[in-house]
């Protein structure tokens, strides 16, 4: 008889703790690691991982799978590269609470913010919920990863305040203990945590301001401090830091009052390093304090994809592109080759501004790249489509047309315009390896027609653990970042490691063949919607509490993740 449920023999094991890889086996029962060494027991099932590694599955805290994860059960593309727990709610937006009255508005913000289709948020939400508690029920159901949520500043502030939140109007004292109270209510019922966005990139659909953007210091505070009674949960935001002493003093302010961890965006500013080393040092100085703060970082440049199915192009603004807008892709190309045609559209042209996220970049061909179908996320200067139109004799936007017109009219360029400033990822690097950052910002399910950094965990194995040509990161601290620290940053002790009494959220990997594949895009949405996805080669197999969920890329028909309600104990 069988001692173990699984046994994962011979791999190199990278248990997450900074230890470099050591070759042992793996034994899983109930759920949970029971042996990691030379396991003499057999499994029910056993698995041959010699040359592989032998890893935990990733954590990933910064998604946005908050519709997603109400119509579906699987959390593409997150699940295709190795994450096996998500954290979503981020930037203080989200469905709860809500009144029934104001689900166009919390819609409206999630397109916005977020770039996710408001036909599909509308016919995929049920919408069978009121409070943030009713809403965590609604998605607790099976998927084929873990998920959690975070009470969404946004929702609480138009819940309590109403045309007041929306209009960014100063709180009152009642407002405040409010929206605290619900805050607690919603952590106490599971959620994470609290998450706010104090950054002018966060618009609606209709162009207004995130309703959070200028909440004064006493209503962040406020809220904080009715947290911080109960003694759980995690706050999040997302800061312009324009000015990095004030701003970064409300995250202070938040964190004394509430004695809760914080984490934020921290990414390079394309301009200079005194931003995000500034941002350091204030990091610094609060854990010196005892505060419990954490910069979240992104793992290769931010950046947008252009193509023709996108929601961004460089023609978006000429009056010839929506003559072909509503074509096939193959049909479409076709018509933009059509000579006169194409000398129309590659003269200069100039619509109105429809407040896109990025909109104002589609035309700086000297920052795309085209995306190959091995994506390069740092490119040589001499790979822009600048340069090559030069050395081809042609114009930027040629080349750009010409590029976006490959691959039947499906082909994409991409624009980094944060973390790649200096045209490296040398300030990546640093930002990464600070004792007190870890990975983040990936915004699984999010931005579906501008980007998808839910590769991200592949692109910090594959890039900077194997083909980075310099100043590569160790095996060990990559698999410590991205699983057990993401982890604790989160409140969640119990993952991120492989040793026994840990869940066993597992990946195995070929490290020698992981590399992330072009994005392509689906219309598998709610209502057709159109999404980026992006898949990778590699991962062997991937478990979620010890039931094999993923093989070789493809979904078994395993669905073992459930919500994750609040912190959770380490097992040790």
């Amino acid at each position: 008889m069988a001692e173990h449920d699984l046994v994962l023999r011979g791999g190199s094991v990278v248990d997450g703790t900074g230890a470099e890889p050591r070759t042992a086996d793996v034994a899983v029962t109930n759920g949970v690691v029971t042996e990691v060494g030379a396991v003499s027991g057999t499994g029910r099932r056993e698995v041959q991982a010699d040359g592989a590694l032998v890893a935990p599955g990733f954590v990933d805290i910064h998604t946005h799978y908050d519709g997603q994860a109400v119509w579906d059960s699987r959390m593409h593309p997150s699940s295709w590269h190795g994450v096996t727990t998500a954290v979503f709610g981020n930037c203080g937006v989200g469905f709860a609470p809500v009144h029934d009255g104001d689900h166009e508005r919390l819609v409206q913000l999630m397109e916005g913010v977020e770039d996710i289709p408001g036909t599909a948020l509308h016919e995929g939400l049920t919408w069978e919920w009121n409070s943030f508690a009713e809403y965590l029920d609604a998605i607790d159901s099976p998927k084929d990863i873990n998920i959690a949520a975070q009470v969404p500043h946004a929702a609480l502030r138009l819940h309590v305040m109403g045309e007041r939140g929306a209009n960014r109007e100063d709180a009152t004292p009642d407002d405040i203990a409010q929206m605290g109270q619900l805050a607690a209510e919603g952590i106490a019922a599971g959620g994470m945590g609290f998450t706010t966005s104090r950054t002018t990139n966060h618009k609606t659909s209709t162009g207004e301001f995130t309703p959070t953007l200028t909440a004064a210091t006493e209503e962040m505070v406020g809220i904080a401090e009715a947290i911080g009674v109960g003694g759980k949960g995690v706050l999040q935001m997302v800061a312009d830091f324009r000015d990095i002493e004030s701003e970064f003093a409300i995250a202070l302010a938040m964190t004394r009052a509430s004695g809760r961890p914080l984490s934020f965006t921290l990414v390079e500013s394309p301009k200079s390093d005194a931003y995000h080393r500034g941002l350091l040092a204030q990091v610094e100085s609060a854990r010196a304090e005892g505060l419990e703060i954490t910069g979240q970082c992104a793992v290769r440049p931010i950046g947008v994809l252009l193509g023709f199915e996108c929601t961004l192009n460089p023609f978006m603004k000429s009056e010839v592109w929506h003559e072909v807008a509503d074509m096939a892709p193959a049909e479409r190309a076709l018509a933009l080759q059509e000579p006169e045609r194409r000398a129309r559209l590659l003269s200069p042209a100039a619509g109105p501004n429809t407040g896109k996220i990025g909109e104002s970049l589609i035309e700086k061909f000297e920052l795309m790249y085209e995306l190959g179908d091995t994506p390069t996320y740092e490119p040589p200067a001499d790979a822009t489509v600048v340069a090559r139109a030069q050395a081809a004799g042609v114009s930027a936007a040629e080349m750009a047309l010409d590029i976006l017109c490959g691959r039947g009219g499906t082909a994409m360029l991409w624009l980094p315009f944060t973390n790649y400033g200096k045209g490296n990822l040398d300030g990546t690097r640093e930002l990464l390896t600070h004792p007190y950052t870890v990975p983040g910002l990936s915004d699984g399910g999010a931005h579906v027609g501008t980007i998808c950094d839910g590769s991200f965990p592949t692109t910090l194995l594959q890039h900077w653990g194997r083909d980075r040509a310099y100043d590569k990161l160790d095996l060990g601290y990559i698999f410590q970042q991205q699983c057990r620290d993401t982890a604790r940053t989160v409140g969640l002790h119990d993952r991120g490691v492989l040793a026994p009494g840990y869940r066993a959220d597992i990946n195995v990997i070929d490290f020698d063949n992981l590399a992330n594949r072009m994005p392509e895009l689906a219309y598998d949405l709610p209502a057709g919607g159109r999404r980026i996805l992006q898949r990778a080669d590699g991962y062997l197999h991937t478990f979620v509490a010890g039931e094999e969920t993923y093989a070789s890329g493809e979904a078994t028909e395993a669905l073992p993740g459930r919500l994750v309600r609040g912190a959770q104990p380490s097992p040790i």
